[in-house]
């Protein structure tokens, strides 16, 4: 089957959907790779990579998405002017999020493109070799906690130095998913101190086992708020805090509050907070995406392009996700597997002939 490799259009982003790695093992396994021109350079992927894993160079993007095949991207193409050349002949695979932005799955459907969107992928066991959002949450824990030790006034580990002891930097992490374990670990490698906390208790247990201090919120008294409980037992924690990562999402809805403004008040001067959340609203009540918000001495940051902190890195593990979902779309025999028997199709799947067919899309917004 023929495969586009398209440039990324997102102002920012700099990794590619397509490792020079991963485009040799598509090549071996009969299909026709294409390559715009510069997609990987970003990411420290030059053309002459891909020429050499086999990929044909395409000079435009016109041309690299051709008349048909699939349609490979980092963030899928949703906008009119990245849609321009979809037709009902191509499948398209990359970040669409369409329980969040169901416009966006409207938009391919009505190219009548069959759309998999990487950001619904289901998690199972079957399904771990494509989670591409496991991925990306692993390169965004890692480059939060090397963005706090490079901001931090302070020195992450303990040094006992000729000029004096130096403590180590505490370090608080609400949400205990793949992104807050991930930030836990780098940081407890930094040589800091680790709190985390997260509501579910098997989580806790994944706190302790990465080398950090789990945080125990005792039971909520009937009649109180349980959000207003947990805050409050969390505000002692955080006001000790050098760095605060927070790390909470829920998929296709607003970031829920973890932080407040009075909790905020409560840090010293000079601590920071980066909100990995900030994209759908954030875990902390002042932050702004992409924005520096400094509150009463307190850093709050909300980057929401963390994972191309580390293209090459992130590049890869994308591409290596993604090889095998295209082994279980395109079947033996060249046809793209439409099958909702499948659970991993039916998580995946949002349009096809020429409409939205994800249920929790169509909840979302999108007109039956």
């Amino acid at each position: 089957m023929r495969i586009a490799v398209t440039r990324e259009q997102v102002a920012g982003e700099r990794r590619v959907a397509i490792s020079p790695e991963a485009a040799k093992v598509l090549v071996a396994a009969g299909h026709d790779l294409v390559v715009e021109s510069g997609a990987g350079s970003a990411a420290g992927m030059d053309d002459a990579h891909y020429e050499s894993a086999g990929a044909t160079l395409a000079p435009d993007r016109a041309t690299t998405i051709g008349s048909d095949g699939l349609l490979l991207s980092v963030h899928g193409p949703t906008s009119a002017e990245s849609l321009a050349g979809v037709t009902a002949n191509h499948v398209v695979i990359g970040l669409l999020d369409p329980v969040w932005n169901p416009p966006a799955a409207q938009a391919v459907a009505a190219t009548g493109a069959t759309a998999y969107s990487l950001d619904l992928v289901p998690r199972s066991t079957r399904a771990q070799s494509m989670d591409v959002l496991s991925s990306t949450a692993t390169i965004a824990g890692t480059q939060a906690v090397l963005t706090a030790a490079y901001r931090l006034p302070k020195l992450m580990p303990l040094m006992i130095t000729a000029a004096g002891t130096i403590p180590p930097a505490r370090l608080v992490v609400l949400g205990a998913g793949v992104a807050g374990l991930q930030a836990i670990a780098t940081a407890r490698r930094l040589g800091a101190v680790v709190e985390g906390f997260d509501i579910r208790e098997e989580a806790l247990e994944q706190i302790r086992s990465v080398g950090a201090k789990s945080i125990d919120v005792p039971p909520v008294d009937d009649g109180v708020d349980p959000a207003t409980h947990t805050q409050a037992a969390l505000t002692p924690h955080l006001a000790e805090a050098d760095i605060v990562i927070t790390a909470a999402q829920i998929p296709g809805r607003r970031s829920p509050i973890l932080v407040t403004e009075a909790m905020v008040d409560a840090m010293k001067p000079g601590a920071m907070i980066i909100d990995l959340a900030a994209i759908r609203g954030g875990n902390c009540e002042l932050t702004r995406a992409d924005e520096e918000v400094i509150h009463n001495g307190v850093t709050i940051l909300g980057p929401t392009d963390l994972a191309s902190g580390s293209a090459f890195s992130a590049s890869r593990m994308f591409a290596n996700n993604v090889v095998k979902l295209i082994e279980l779309v395109v079947t033996d025999d060249g046809t793209i597997n439409l099958d909702t028997d499948d659970d991993i199709i039916a998580a995946m799947l949002v349009t096809t002939g020429g409409k939205v067919v994800h249920p929790q899309v169509i909840e979302a917004g999108v007109p039956k």
